[in-house]
């Protein structure tokens, strides 16, 4: 029995495994082979060619869908480290090679990006002038795609919806509280009010997930199947606070965000009696296996002492 598992893992080579990671992400042949730059026949001969060796039907084929078996799922959860932990030994060498010089990628979701990356690229920049530095502004969600695919070395984010994973780490960094906020000569302005009140002038906000709009519909006595639309939903928190600023629009925002407009009494915190206690779990996320160069470490450490 360890005999025939030896020979299964000679045999694969992470190629099949990264055939494998496409068929399950795509769930078709076509898009599949497509991803891996191979023709549809050669694609299903790798799968066909995997599944003989490790003896193990690794995909169920009904009525046109495709998804893993059970069996299939075990080898998909090991192949995605596996497959990891090789680019990332590649990456090493590269880094070894070529040293300081080079290029850093990071993402930031939309409160970070106003409040804490300004200072962290100032000082990237200072230590490391040779280094291009590329930052991706974007919601969590796409942060971790992006991530995951290796196209950022790391993120700083909510993580409200990132799940822990083994090939994840995650570090807490900072919690931001958020609450709506108005021009100061907004009507709802020194008065209490319920959220349904402060709903009709329209409420501006970054991407919600599905999860809080239902909250927010709830608030409202809508149910989950019918999400409430947001008036303005961007992920440019300067653009929501501008035009906050500019309009009766209520803007959904972060204390410390919506600072500077907060210290020039420009904008002001509205007194919503029903609407709950909400932040954001700020935290760095990179990959478990993969080594960060010089100048992400360094990026890293900038994100925590500003903190």
């Amino acid at each position: 029995m360890h005999y025939q598992c030896n020979q299964c893992i000679k045999m694969t080579n992470l190629h099949q495994l990264e055939h494998l990671l496409a068929l399950d992400e795509e769930r078709h042949f076509a898009k599949a082979a497509q991803k891996v730059h191979l023709s549809q026949p050669a694609f299903s001969r790798s799968i066909q060619s995997l599944e003989k060796q490790t003896g193990l039907l690794l995909f169920e084929r009904k009525g046109g869908e495709i998804r893993p078996t059970p069996a299939g799922q075990f080898l998909i959860q090991r192949a995605r480290t596996l497959v990891l932990e090789a680019k990332a030994l590649k990456r090493d060498l590269g880094l070894y090679q070529q040293g300081e010089v080079g290029e850093l990628v990071f993402g930031v979701g939309p409160f970070p990006a106003a409040t804490l990356a300004g200072h962290a690229i100032e000082k990237i920049r200072l230590e490391f002038p040779r280094v291009s530095v590329r930052v991706e502004i974007d919601n969590p969600a796409n942060l971790l795609t992006l991530l995951l695919k290796e196209e950022i070395d790391f993120f700083v984010a909510d993580t409200g919806e990132v799940n822990a994973a083994p090939y994840l780490n995650i570090q807490p960094l900072m919690r931001q509280y958020g609450h709506l906020y108005a021009r100061s000569q907004h009507p709802l302005v020194g008065q209490c009010h319920r959220f349904e009140t402060a709903w009709q002038y329209g409420i501006a906000s970054v991407k919600l997930p599905d999860m809080l709009k239902a909250g927010l519909g709830q608030l409202l006595g809508q149910n989950n199947r019918n999400l409430p639309q947001l008036a303005l939903e961007c992920d440019d928190v300067n653009l929501l606070h501008q035009i906050a600023l500019s309009t009766n629009t209520i803007v959904a925002s972060t204390e410390l965000t919506a600072k500077p407009w907060l210290d020039k009494g420009s904008l002001m915190k509205l007194d919503i009696i029903d609407f709950p206690p909400l932040f954001s779990n700020i935290a760095i996320v990179h990959l478990s296996s993969r080594s960060q160069s010089p100048a992400a470490t360094y990026a890293i450490k900038q994100f925590r002492e500003f903190v």
